[in-house]
């Protein structure tokens, strides 16, 4: 796992910014002050989570008149997939492994209490 990695997990463990993150995934593009209004947070507070969420790679911004309009930068969560699937790989293969091994031991067990 390199630092982008872990900048892109950090920023989704955080309650908010995942909810943010699944509102966007879910609505395309999303206006600042349309994400403020979801929350019981204060908008300095949404807007200090979208900086983080802006920072770690996960989301862009653009500038519309006056409006900060927010989307989701699907590049990022790819790598973050990626990463996941790779670890899942990883472990699906060690347990394979275990199995097989667990079940020659039952079965010089067997042979061996004949």
């Amino acid at each position: 796992m390199d630092a982008s990695d872990s900048i892109i997990f950090a920023a989704l463990a955080e309650p908010t910014r995942l909810s943010i993150v699944d509102m966007l995934a879910k609505r395309g593009e999303l206006a600042a002050s349309e994400i403020s209004k979801m929350f019981n947070s204060t908008p300095s507070a949404i807007s200090q989570h979208l900086k983080v969420l802006r920072e770690s790679g996960l989301a862009h911004v653009t500038k519309r008149g006056q409006q900060r309009v927010y989307s989701l930068d699907t590049d990022k969560i790819t790598e973050a997939q990626q990463w996941l699937q790779e670890r899942t790989s990883q472990w699906n293969a060690r347990i394979d492994a275990m199995e097989v091994y667990i079940a020659q031991q039952n079965k010089e067990e067997k042979n061996h209490d004949k």
